[in-house]
């Protein structure tokens, strides 16, 4: 029975390390052209080192498809490993130390609905005042695979509901919020400093669509509840304005309730039986953790949420 041939791998010294670099933005971007464009390269000059590390690797690693250039099995094999190497190497290279007033670096956050409203324009306003070269990113977490993006650097933190507990990432819990009652200035509901059990249960519901805190924050048990009366879902975007134009109630978080009634003819209210409360946490790749600039902005964003938590509602 003949043996099967086995390859032999390249030696790393006979490697251009360009070409790796060449490689991962083409995984990220799955286009030659946009590949270049990442990399201050014209795109035959990208075509041309995808065909030298083809051949030193005997591998196709990049198919054309109709979504672009498809990565082989051994392409795939080889992402995780070169990109690992590759942002290890750039944070050896960075600094000592992080100068907030001349850094230009580019942070990429994910960030959920919650995040967004309360968080955001703090975190930006306290970043843009001591580091006005830093260019922030945020994006919204709920359209994202948050962990593969982490995973592949593409993103640098995570501020939002998560309950991951995976070894190589570190997880920093940030605040937790109550829930209570948002509804307009005059309605019925308003009367009262708390809302009954009985009296959310009857009352019409808006549900948020776009926001983890939107479908499962309408109560506790269920069972021994008057029925609901049929509500509607919407974007959190139109909630104020349908609260303020209807008899609608949503149960929100009290901190997005507070920044809601701040330019809305709206009102909000406790509640005597609360869900259980909705808690934000900071999430990124362990390997960061002493990272200088890294660790410099999830500083920022501590530093922001405290001010929120001193500060009250102003």
């Amino acid at each position: 029975m003949e043996r099967p041939v086995k390859k032999s791998a390249p030696r790393l010294a006979s490697i251009d390390l360009n070409l790796l670099v060449v490689f991962d933005a083409v995984m990220r971007e799955r286009s030659t052209t946009r590949a270049g464009k990442r990399l201050g390269l014209s795109q035959p000059a990208v075509s041309h080192a995808l065909k030298r590390l083809r051949h030193m690797l005997k591998d196709e690693l990049f198919v054309r498809g109709p979504l672009g250039m498809m990565p082989t099995p051994r392409a795939e094999q080889l992402t995780m490993p070169v990109r690992a190497a590759m942002d290890g190497l750039q944070e050896a290279l960075e600094p000592d130390e992080f100068e907030p007033g001349t850094a230009t670096q580019s942070f990429k956050v994910a960030v959920d609905n919650y995040a967004a409203i309360v968080l955001v324009a703090r975190i930006a306003a306290n970043v843009a005042k001591l580091a006005p070269g830093l260019r922030l990113d945020f994006r919204p977490s709920g359209t994202l695979n948050v962990l593969d993006l982490l995973d592949r650097s593409e993103l640098h933190l995570s501020v939002g509901a998560s309950d991951v507990n995976a070894e190589r990432f570190t997880r920093k819990r940030l605040l937790q919020d109550e829930f209570v009652a948002v509804m307009r200035r005059d309605h019925p509901l308003s009367k009262d400093e708390l809302v009954s059990k009985e009296a959310l249960a009857d009352a019409r519901h808006l549900e948020i669509s776009s926001a983890q805190f939107g479908n499962e924050t309408t109560g506790t048990e269920t069972s021994a509840r008057p029925k609901r009366q049929t509500g509607i879902r919407a974007p959190i975007l139109s909630a104020a304005r349908i609260l303020a134009t209807s008899e609608f109630v949503c149960v929100l978080p009290l901190k997005v309730a507070i920044e809601m009634t701040r330019s809305r003819e709206l009102a909000y209210r406790g509640l005597a039986r609360p869900p259980k409360a909705i808690e934000t946490s900071m999430l990124w790749l362990r390997r960061l953790d002493n990272q200088p600039a890294h660790a410099w902005l999830r500083n920022e964003i501590a530093k922001a949420v405290d001010s929120l938590t001193e500060g009250g509602s102003r």
